[in-house]
């Protein structure tokens, strides 16, 4: 998805995709980060805060609405009023087919690097969300430069994920596409599960969402492409890779610590 700068047209946007993707059978629709709306380098951090809102107001309840009139569950994100003057949560939910929020994660990990600083605007998060089961899946949701990190993906795993959620805008620059598909493929292989990162295309974002198997492989990339793509994956194969391939249970969590120097 392309978000514009105006609420209401990527709101609008965002309901068509949902009720398009469940008259195609899909039994989860999940959306980029930042969907509510692409902030420019000149919009402030007051301005910003200004179109935030609380999880029960209108962008996700109509979301969550429409979930619920075309039966289908969907993964988003939104920018979320946090209790700090001029800075916002960036915020994912899960909801369910009923329209149930079932879960609801806030970046911890912002991205203060390569030129960029996020903690002018955004507010972190303190807590990683618990997996959640969900009709395709057990699910770990995680927001774009949280995949650097590969402890929190690790924790998701070993906490129960099959998948791992990861709404993403991914900026452009030299290597970034590179580093995109290394890190969704090796999130994936050493964690024995699939990984699904609907990413932004357009704007200052490199596109390119992605999803990729539990072995590596990948099973889609939209490339500069708007639009849905659509995959089926099978929890049978998560349980045979990570038989084959134990990782999680080969781990020697007894002698992890960090080395005195």
């Amino acid at each position: 998805m392309k978000a514009g700068i105006d609420k209401e047209k990527n709101l609008k946007k965002i309901l068509c995709y949902i009720s398009k993707a469940a008259s195609q059978g899909s039994a989860l629709c999940a959306f980029p980060e930042f969907i509510m709306c692409y902030t420019r380098s000149s919009q402030s951090a007051a301005e910003l805060s200004a179109i935030a809102e609380k999880i029960t107001g209108e962008f996700v309840s109509s979301i969550a609405e429409t979930a619920k009139e075309n039966s289908i569950q969907v993964v988003g994100t939104f920018y979320e009023k946090s209790p700090k003057r001029h800075r916002v949560y960036d915020t994912s939910f899960l909801i369910n087919k009923n329209g149930k929020i079932l879960s609801r994660y806030r970046k911890v990990h912002l991205y203060d690097a390569l030129g960029f600083k996020e903690s002018m605007k955004l507010y972190p998060g303190s807590s990683i969300a618990k997996p959640v089961k969900t009709s395709i899946g057990k699910l770990g949701l995680m927001i774009c430069y949280d995949l650097r990190f590969p402890e929190m993906s690790r924790i998701l795993a070993s906490s129960g994920s099959e998948i791992l959620m990861v709404p993403s805008a991914w900026v452009k620059g030299k290597m970034k596409e590179e580093h995109w598909m290394t890190i969704n493929k090796t999130r994936a292989i050493e964690n024995g599960c699939y990984v699904i990162s609907p990413d932004q295309v357009g704007n200052i974002y490199c596109g390119r969402s992605l999803v990729v198997d539990p072995f590596g492989k990948v099973l889609l990339d939209m490339k500069k492409r708007e639009g849905i793509g659509t995959v089926d994956i099978s929890l049978k194969q998560v349980k045979q890779v990570r038989k084959m391939l134990p990782l999680l249970r080969n781990r020697r969590v007894d002698i992890y610590t960090d080395l005195k120097i």
